[in-house]
C-alpha cells in the first residue's frame, strides 16, 4: 500500500508492517495505525527510526530503543494493558521511546516515562505511562549516542 509521509514522501509499505495501537497514543488517541520506518539506503537499520502514522502524513515520531541509551531500562506496566497485545515473549517484544531532536543536537532527549510497547508477532502496540521516579520525561543521551556511533565505526 502507498503511504504518504512528511519526511520520506510517498512510500510503499507492506500491510503486514502496520502496527495497531487500539487506544492510540498520547495526544493522538484517534490515530491507531502506525509503522516503523527509516531510510534504508545504508543497508542497515539506524538507531533512531520513525513511528509513522498511516492516516496522517505529518504524524511521525522519532523513536529509539531505550536499551541502547539506558541498558538498565526496566519499567513495570499494567498486566491488563500488556495482555491486550497478545502473548509477550523476549523474542517478540519491541520497546521504543520517543526522541526530541532540538536544533542543538547535543540536547537530544528521550521520553522514558511513556514508552511504546509492541508485540511484533500480533502487530499490536500500546503506550505505557511509567510511574517510576527513575525514568525522566527528558533523558539526555547525546554522549551515549556518540559512544554507539564510535562502536559502529563512525557510521
Amino acid at each position: 500500500m502507498l503511504v504518504k509521509t512528511k519526511h520520506f514522501g510517498e512510500i510503499d509499505l507492506d500491510e503486514d508492517k502496520i502496527i495497531i495501537f487500539d487506544q492510540g497514543i498520547l495526544g493522538f488517541e484517534d490515530c491507531k495505525r502506525y509503522a516503523i520506518i527509516y531510510d534504508n539506503d545504508s543497508g542497515e537499520r539506524p538507531d533512531i527510526t520513525w513511528l509513522q502514522n498511516i492516516e496522517e502524513p505529518a504524524l511521525a515520531i522519532p523513536v529509539i530503543s531505550p536499551f541502547l541509551i539506558r541498558p538498565d531500562f526496566n519499567p513495570t506496566a499494567p498486566d491488563a494493558l500488556l495482555s491486550s497485545l497478545g502473548e509477550i515473549t523476549p523474542e517478540n517484544l519491541v520497546v521504543l521511546v520517543s526522541v526530541t531532536i532540538p536544533s542543538d543536537v547535543s540536547k537530544i532527549s528521550a521520553n522514558l516515562k511513556a514508552p511504546f510497547v509492541i508485540n511484533a508477532d500480533s502487530k499490536k502496540g500500546c503506550q505505557v505511562i511509567v510511574d517510576d521516579a527513575d525514568y525522566e520525561i527528558k533523558y539526555y543521551f547525546y554522549e551515549q549516542l556518540q559512544a554507539i556511533k564510535a562502536k559502529k565505526g563512525g557510521k
